[in-house]
């Protein structure tokens, strides 16, 4: 494989580990751990592996060499997040550390591997290729649910066969979902196989005390930063377009909230806010023609907005016609799917009540039938389809005209339209986000020889120097609440959305209105590795502000 100057160099990077785990490590336990929410339920699902405690590793100053080898399985589930072949070169490098016969396997594709047998064995030659690099190509990842018996079966047996003693499955919330589920079944039948999750999103959703972040979010918000710096600089050179900017975010709103922290855009809504105020479509769209016609009062016809790509979804009038979409359409996708685009709005409009109804009818033709769109494997919209971006920018332009005919406006309005989702996904990640997925790695190997399952590997602390990060793990049933899903309760990891009391939040609004009547842009530049370690080391400004440090 054909490298470039730059990976060339980052090739030799060797990422920093905890100091805890630069020895021999045994473990500290701490106390029993209940659910977050719904107690009774979450413990009747999980009666092998609920309530077990948080632990943490310490210095071992008598350890005991592990003599017998053993074989760990890894399945990269879910989509790409920067660090991923760093998660994966710490697991090697622990395995080997404890015991130079180790194997270490990867299931092809993610969660369908696993299922079909199809898998290698990763060797150090080929983990060579892959340090330092973003993406997820070592084995490639897959969306595939592991949610039933016969899955996990079929699992079995190719663990058994590769003499597999534990599973490590690197995934968001849903896939760590499955990892306690997975954890569960194999503790119930006597199965003696471990199940290890590492917590990956660039969404930044999946965190609490213990998971301070999940990995990638720092790499895929300054490649998100950088670029909207780019068209920032290029907005106030031109002076003539309002670029209006969809960020990934479907759950929650940390990359946006993050982005507008990093480059102190005119405008960055905030889905958890919208929600809260019970804000509805109209009331987003008159905040940004305030904003564009008081800019427009001092000479300035451009500016940037910032958009959640899961914005929609907390709009409570389209929540309410979104969920009676999600009904209607599992129930008739049939019928639908053999309608022409016309005949599908009709049918659909028909089938929702009077203010679902009135509400799908009056949104643009093409908004409506994204919204209309076959849903994913959950039974939800496919929100990063949904050209929210477009939406606004179509509905602000229409309402400026009518503010312009009654004398209020006198500007000129032009739109640009961007989506930046798959852009940061498999960047190479940043000195930060490379320690961290080595430690998170290298601790999850840890884990699998201190013999617990059904934990998540947590390495915190991660605002301090990397020696003085903490490395231990924490019970997944600790973060799980029950949740609807495709019309059932089931049992899932709680989201973590963005905190109206929190200080990220607090910092940003409290600069909106200045941002907003202001041209105030910060331009990042691109991410650095190389120099000193407060450029090139820093967390994220959320995690630097969530414990109490200055931006």
């Amino acid at each position: 494989m054909k490298k470039s100057a730059l990976q060339k160099v980052r090739a030799d990077y060797q990422p920093k580990l905890p100091k805890t785990l630069q020895g021999s490590v045994k473990l500290k336990m701490g106390a029993p751990t209940e659910s977050v929410a719904n107690q009774d339920e979450i413990k009747a699902l999980f009666p092998h592996t609920y309530g077990l405690p948080v632990v943490e590793f310490e210095h071992d100053d008598n350890p005991v060499r592990v003599e017998e080898p053993f074989n760990v399985g890894i399945i990269l589930s879910g989509g790409q997040a920067p660090g991923g072949h760093n998660v994966v070169s710490g697991i090697f490098d622990g395995l080997k550390k404890l015991n130079k016969e180790n194997r270490l396997y990867g299931f092809l594709m993610g969660p369908a591997g696993f299922i079909n047998h199809q898998y290698m064995e990763l060797t150090a030659g080929i983990i060579k290729d892959y340090r330092n690099t973003g993406g997820f190509d070592i084995i490639g990842s897959g969306r595939t649910k592991l949610e039933n018996p016969d899955q996990f079966d079929s699992g079995l047996k190719i663990l058994k066969e590769l003499n597999i003693k534990a599973l490590v499955i690197i995934g968001g919330d849903d896939s760590n979902t499955n990892a306690a589920v997975l954890a569960e079944y194999y503790k119930n039948i006597g199965a003696d196989i471990q199940v290890i999750g590492v917590p990956k999103t660039i969404d930044g959703d999946l965190k609490n005390e213990w998971i301070e972040t999940s990995f990638g979010f720092d790499t895929a918000c300054k490649v998100y930063s950088e670029v909207i710096g780019n068209i920032q600089r290029d907005c106030n050179s031109a002076k003539k377009y309002y670029h209006f900017i969809k960020l990934m975010g479907r759950s929650a709103s940390h990359i946006a909230l993050e982005c507008a922290l990093e480059t102190q855009p005119n405008i960055c809504l905030i889905s958890e806010e919208v929600l809260a105020k019970k804000m509805t479509l109209d009331n987003i769209v008159n905040y940004i023609c305030y904003v564009i016609s008081e800019r427009a009062k001092m000479g300035w016809n451009f500016g940037t907005v910032l958009i959640p790509e899961g914005l929609i979804e907390f709009i409570p009038s389209m929540k309410d016609l979104i969920a009676e979409l999600n009904d209607v359409i599992e129930a008739n996708q049939a019928e639908l799917d053999l309608l022409t685009p016309d005949e599908k709005l009709e049918k659909i409009q028909g089938l929702l009540s009077p203010a679902n109804a009135e509400l799908y009818a009056s949104l643009p033709k093409g908004i409506a039938l994204q919204l209309s769109l076959e849903r994913d494997s959950h039974g939800n919209v496919q929100v990063s389809l949904i050209e929210t971006e477009s939406l606004l920018s179509e509905m602000v332009a229409k309402r400026l005209n009518e503010m312009a005919e009654a004398g209020e406006y006198s500007g000129k309005f032009a739109a640009q339209h961007h989506f930046f989702g798959y852009e940061g996904r498999c960047a190479d990640p940043t000195n930060f986000d490379a320690d961290y997925t080595y430690s998170l790695g290298y601790n999850a190997a840890m884990l699998i020889n201190s013999g617990v399952t059904g934990y998540m590997s947590s390495v915190r602390n991660l605002t301090e120097p990397s020696d003085k990060w903490i490395a231990g793990g924490i019970p997944i049933t600790m973060m799980m609440n029950m949740e609807r899903r495709k019309g059932e309760m089931k049992p899932v990891i709680q989201k973590a959305l963005v905190n109206l009391n929190g200080r990220p939040y607090l910092k940003y609004a409290s600069m909106r209105e200045t941002l907003a009547l202001n041209t105030l842009y910060q331009y990042p530049g691109p991410i650095q590795y190389f120099g000193p370690a407060e450029i090139c080391d820093r967390p994220s400004m959320t995690l630097l502000l969530e414990h109490g440090k200055e931006i």
